[in-house]
């Protein structure tokens, strides 16, 4: 399971340009709770092949009692509660604050790890300006520059150094006795509390609870007609002392930890409320980290035929990019079309760790290019040769040329279609990668 980084410090400090930093991008998932004024923002982080989950928060004032400041206060606290390791962010040219003071005492009986990250630091000498943060009490003061990028990995080693990461389990994919590891995602209220409860309810389903981690997460294995599934939980199968506050019942960390470590994910929407943004938020994640998945619209029964069209159109357009994904309509309440969830969920897992052989790749590759040619760049054009596939779950057809970085992404796509059609790969999305020939005359042309 990802390690969880949470930012944490006063306004001001350098926390967003440093989560920016750690995520090597721009882009957030937002955890847009309503009746909070200020968001927590997620993002993955990759130091080598370790990979991390970091948590932005607003400004904290721990003493706040009231108004804005006492919401993103509540925010902060709920990143601290579930985080693995706090970055204690502080300004080296401002100096050690009242306000960092009162960060550190609440920290210090938080009972996690904290690493004190003395940002601004470029171009100063370290030994002056650092001394003060050991006031804080928490340990060695760690000079960074997130505008500039100094530091940052030694940080990021210091945060990670107590966690031991999984090693990939591609080898365990032929396992027959292998359980396919399943998460349900979605917004919160969206029913997966109910339609989890009515699956373990059904005398068909065997399933025990398993603890997992210090977190509470928990995994559900069951079995249905023969097939071994490992649920992991998004939707709060946790004792009700653990819960920190209503809040908690959607833990936008939960989510994404149980997204990185399922086979499958079955995203979950709500026909009363549409697609929202955080609905398309958790899709865009589901995608980018290769998982097969099934969409099931619930309360489905809820809805009349003019609100089921808009719907549908809906989910044609925002998203989009999962239209390799089966769409099913469900209600979980009445336990209405939930067998063919099952069967789209083992179908799409078999799609995404299907075995593509080189020849059937190689001719399907071939008719396609002479159905289609790809367009012509300058004097020359594109010419695909033969393809291989270069990994599963999720596919990777790896397509050997000559001036194949011409290749657009239409024509790319359009060679993805003619590949699902052919292998009838459901519910998985698919890499594409061109590997051009090197022309062995190049540097002697000059």
């Amino acid at each position: 399971m990802k390690p969880v980084l949470a930012l944490v410090g006063r306004p001001n400090v350098g926390k967003s340009t440093l989560f920016n930093r750690l995520t090597k991008s721009r882009d957030a998932i937002v955890a847009d709770f309503a009746g909070l004024t200020r968001d927590r923002h997620y993002g993955d982080g990759r130091l080598g092949e370790r990979e991390f989950i970091v948590v932005d928060t607003g400004g904290f004032e721990p003493t706040a009692e009231s108004g804005i400041y006492k919401e993103m206060a509540k925010q902060t606290r709920q990143a601290v509660a579930e985080s693995d390791v706090v970055i204690f962010v502080v300004d080296v040219r401002a100096g050690v604050t009242g306000q960092d003071h009162d960060i550190a005492r609440y920290l210090r009986t938080a009972g996690k790890k904290v690493l004190i990250a003395a940002n601004k630091a470029e171009g100063m000498l370290e030994g002056i300006q650092l001394a003060e943060f050991y006031e804080l009490g928490m340990g060695e003061p760690l000079a960074v520059s997130s505008a500039h990028g100094q530091g940052i990995r030694s940080l990021l080693t210091a945060a990670l150094e107590d966690f031991v990461f999984d090693e990939p389990d591609d080898l365990a994919l032929d396992d027959p006795d292998r359980p396919i590891r399943l998460a349900v995602a979605g917004r919160p209220n969206v029913g997966k509390s109910t339609l989890i409860n009515t699956w373990l309810g059904e005398e068909r389903l065997v399933a025990f609870d398993l603890p997992g981690t210090t977190r509470d997460a928990i995994s559900v294995p069951f079995e249905r007609n023969g097939q071994k599934f490992e649920l992991i939980d998004t939707a709060g199968l946790r004792r009700k002392g653990k819960v920190f506050e209503s809040i908690e019942k959607f833990s936008v960390v939960k989510t994404l930890q149980a997204i990185a470590d399922a086979n499958v994910v079955l995203l979950l929407l709500d026909a009363t409320q549409g697609v929202t943004d955080q609905d398309a938020h958790i899709a865009g994640y589901i995608l980018d980290s290769g998982r097969a998945v099934v969409l099931a619209v619930n309360k489905w029964d809820a809805v009349d035929s003019y609100q089921r069209e808009l719907l549908q159109r809906s989910i044609e357009q925002r998203l989009a990019f999962l239209k390799f994904a089966p769409v099913l309509h469900i209600s979980a309440i009445k336990r209405q079309g939930l067998g063919p969830v099952w069967k789209s969920i083992a179908d799409a897992w078999a799609s995404a760790t299907k075995k593509l052989p080189t020849p059937v790749l190689t001719r399907v590759l071939l008719e396609a290019v002479q159905f289609q040619q790809p367009k012509r760049a300058g004097a020359f054009r594109p010419k695909l040769r033969y393809a291989h596939q270069g990994g599963q779950n999720p596919p990777v057809i790896v397509i050997h040329g000559n001036s194949l970085e011409h290749v657009t992404d239409a024509y790319k796509r359009f060679l993805e279609g003619r590949f699902r059609s052919h292998f009838q790969l459901s519910g998985t999305p698919m890499r594409i990668e061109m590997k051009s020939s090197r022309n062995p005359f190049a540097e002697k042309d000059s």
